[in-house]
C-alpha cells in the first residue's frame, strides 16, 4: 500500500511546508508544525462528473428530531450527560492517570449491555489486565467484547463487522493510521484518528466514548480541535490520594454543561454519591478554631464543604502561605484584604488553608468562609459550629452578592445548620421564609465582629 502524501502545517497560521521546520517563517512561532495528510482529487474533471447541487432549506420549516437517549444505568453519569448517551454521539473523557476513567467506563459497559453489544478497544492494556479489573468490579458479561488493537483500519473493520451499540476507545493517543508516517499520539495522528472515528460513529449511529490523556496543565493532550470535533467533553477530576471524584461536563451538544456528578473510588469501583454534602462534612465532630463550613456550587448542585485554616508565627522572617484546594493567588489577596480592612496583623504569620476531602474550589463564593476561618484561628476563637458562610470578598473589603443563594441556603437548612451568614445584598432579595437564621453583612469587618466577638 502506497503511503499518502503529507505536508507540514503550522498550527498557528496555517503555513504549509514540504518538510518539518522548527520555526514558522510566516508567523515566527516555534515548534508549531505538524504533519497532515494531503487529499488528492482523483476526479476526471467536471465534464465527466456530475455533482449534486446543494439545496438550501428554510430553517423555520425544518422539522426537529428528538435525539433518542440510552440510559447508562449510572444516575450520576446520566445527570452529567443530560439524561443519557445519545445514539451516534461521540464523547471524549479526560482525566489524570489513575483517577478512575477506565474503572468508570468498564462499569458503564456492564450496565448498558442490555441494549446491545459493547466493543472495548484498548491500546494500553491487554485482555488479561482488563479482566483483572472486571473481576475486581464483579463484572461478568458476555456482551462485552474486547479488542487489543491500535491500527484504526483493523478497528474500523471490526466495528463494521460486529455493529456494536457502544464502542470504547482507550485511549485516543495510542491509536494510529498507516496513512500518516508520524508516531501515534502526535497531532496529525490524533486528528486523523478522531476524524475516522467520527465518520464511523455518525455514519452507522454507533455511540463512541474516547478516553484521552491530559497534559500537566490538566487539558486534553493533542490538538485543541479534538474537543471541537466531539459532541461531549467530560473531565474526571479529583486528587489521586483522596477518594472523591467529580465528573464535570465542559461541552455538551445535547445537554447542559452546568451539571456535575460525584463518585467515591472504592475497592468495588466508582460508587455514586447521591448526597455529597452529608459525606463531605461527616467527619466534623468538634468545632476547633479555624474550621468553618462553606456552600459552594458545582454546576447546579450546592455542596457544603469544610475549610480549615492554621496560622503560626513565622520563624524565618518571610511569612509562608500555602493553599490546598483553592487558588494560591486568591488566598494571598484575601489575606491582604483581611489585614488591611479588618485590622488583623497577619504580616508575621505563616498561613495554611486546606479544603477538606481534596475537592478543589474555584468560585469566589467561598471567600467569606476563608477570611473567617483565618480570623478565627488567629484570634483562637471557634466559630459557631452550625454556621455556614457564603459570600465573595472585594478588594475594598465589601461582601459582594453571589448567585444561586436560595439553593445554598436550602442545602444548609436541609443539613441541619442553624445560622447562615450571607451578603446583605442577597439578604434583601430573599423572598422565602427560612427556618435557618440568616445574617446579612456588608464588609469583612462587620462579618468578623458578628461571628467572633
Amino acid at each position: 500500500m502506497a503511503k499518502a502524501k503529507t505536508v507540514f502545517v503550522c498550527n498557528e497560521c496555517g503555513y504549509e511546508s514540504p518538510k518539518w521546520l522548527g520555526r514558522c517563517p510566516a508567523c515566527n512561532s516555534w515548534n508549531t508544525f505538524f504533519e497532515q495528510k494531503v487529499v488528492e482529487n482523483k476526479g476526471t474533471g467536471i465534464a465527466n462528473k456530475v455533482k449534486e447541487k446543494a439545496v438550501t432549506q428554510v430553517l423555520d420549516e425544518v422539522i426537529g428530531k428528538n435525539e433518542s437517549r440510552v440510559d447508562t444505568g449510572i444516575p450520576e453519569l446520566n445527570r452529567v450527560l443530560g439524561g443519557g448517551l445519545v445514539n451516534g454521539s461521540l464523547v471524549l473523557l479526560g482525566g489524570e492517570p489513575g483517577i478512575g476513567k477506565s474503572t468508570l467506563i468498564l462499569e458503564l459497559c456492564d450496565k448498558i449491555t442490555g441494549t446491545g453489544k459493547v466493543l472495548y478497544v484498548s491500546g494500553e492494556e491487554s485482555a488479561e489486565q482488563v479482566k483483572i479489573r472486571a473481576d475486581r468490579l464483579g463484572i461478568k458479561n458476555n456482551n462485552i467484547l474486547f479488542l487489543a488493537e491500535t491500527d484504526i483500519d483493523a478497528i474500523e473493520e471490526t466495528i463494521l463487522e460486529i455493529k456494536p451499540k457502544l464502542v470504547i476507545i482507550d485511549s485516543i493517543q495510542t491509536m494510529y493510521s498507516s496513512e500518516i508516517t508520524s508516531a501515534a499520539g502526535t497531532v496529525s495522528q490524533v486528528r486523523e484518528i478522531t476524524a475516522r472515528i467520527m465518520r464511523i460513529s455518525k455514519g452507522h449511529r454507533i455511540t463512541t466514548i474516547i478516553i484521552g490523556h491530559v497534559t500537566k496543565d490538566g487539558n486534553i493532550a493533542g490538538p485543541r480541535v479534538l474537543e471541537h470535533m466531539v459532541d461531549t467533553v467530560l473531565y474526571l477530576e479529583g486528587e489521586r490520594y483522596f477518594s472523591y471524584r467529580i465528573l464535570r461536563s465542559v461541552k455538551n451538544r445535547f445537554g447542559s454543561t452546568n451539571e456535575v456528578g460525584m463518585f467515591e473510588m472504592k475497592n468495588e469501583g466508582m460508587v455514586e454519591i447521591t448526597n455529597p454534602s452529608k459525606i463531605l462534612i461527616s467527619e466534623r465532630d468538634d468545632n476547633p478554631p479555624g474550621s468553618i463550613i462553606v456552600a459552594s456550587m458545582e454546576g447546579t448542585r450546592p455542596l457544603l464543604i469544610e475549610l480549615q485554616a492554621l496560622t503560626t508565627p513565622s520563624v524565618y522572617g518571610l511569612p509562608r502561605r500555602a493553599a490546598n484546594g483553592i487558588d494560591y493567588n486568591r488566598l494571598t489577596m484575601l489575606i491582604a484584604v483581611l489585614e488591611k480592612k479588618a485590622s488583623i496583623p497577619l504580616g508575621s504569620q505563616d498561613i495554611y488553608l486546606n479544603v477538606v476531602s481534596g475537592i478543589r474550589l474555584v468560585e469566589p463564593a467561598v471567600d467569606l468562609g476563608t477570611v473567617l476561618a483565618i480570623a478565627s484561628i488567629f484570634k483562637n476563637i471557634p466559630l459557631q459550629k452550625d454556621l455556614v458562610a457564603i459570600g465573595e470578598v472585594g478588594l475594598t473589603g465589601e461582601i459582594r452578592a453571589v448567585n444561586m443563594i436560595d439553593k445554598r441556603i436550602k442545602e444548609a437548612e436541609k443539613m441541619g445548620f442553624k445560622t447562615c451568614i450571607i451578603p446583605e445584598t442577597n439578604k434583601k432579595l430573599l423572598k422565602d421564609n427560612y427556618k435557618i437564621d440568616i445574617i446579612g453583612v456588608k464588609t469583612i469587618r462587620e462579618a468578623v465582629q458578628k461571628t467572633l466577638n
